[in-house]
């Protein structure tokens, strides 16, 4: 700026150009339900991803499986109903815990299908357009660290809940 010259005029709202889902989406993998199991789950930890994107045969998320809940598939009914149980494993077994993983498809893992969504709002699932607040909706409701951004039947990629915030804490 020359001395002398007016200052440049601050942005104001209508000139400020409004972040978007499809700003925030970033590649993520994601699996069809044929997908092993075990493989999936080693791909979800040694990646440190926060959870599963499943897809339909036709690429569509048909649901997020957050990580805590593909660790529930590992560990025996019995455990998860009475967490003093797993104090019955040995050191050799409770090193072993995602053995059951072994030989099954992602499709075995999967919630019943009363348990999945039935209606395209209840899943973690916004459109490209969707602003920051939409999206933190979604998280939120959904009770998902993931959605998956949709551009039509295209997956333009994921918005976890790191991200989202960082982008919304640098505007704050």
């Amino acid at each position: 700026m020359e001395p002398g010259s007016p200052p440049a005029p601050e942005p104001t709202d209508a000139s400020v150009r409004r972040m978007r889902a499809r700003d925030l989406a970033e590649p993520f993998p994601v699996v069809p339900l044929e997908e092993d199991a075990l493989e999936a789950t080693r791909m979800l930890a040694e990646r440190g991803l926060p959870g599963l994107v499943v897809v339909d045969d036709h690429g569509v998320p048909i649901v997020i499986l957050p990580a805590s809940q593909v660790l529930r598939f590992a560990l025996p009914e019995y455990v998860e109903e009475d967490p003093n149980l797993a104090g019955v494993f040995g050191e050799k077994e409770a090193d072993t815990f995602c053995r059951p993983l072994r030989g099954k498809t992602v499709a075995q893992l999967m919630p019943s299908k009363e348990f999945l969504p039935r209606r395209e709002r209840d899943r973690p699932i916004v459109g490209a357009e969707a602003t920051m607040v939409e999206v933190a909706s979604v998280m939120s409701r959904q009770h998902s660290p993931v959605v998956a951004v949709m551009d039509g039947d295209h997956i333009v990629g994921v918005i976890t809940v790191h991200r989202l915030l960082g982008a919304a804490l640098a505007q704050a």
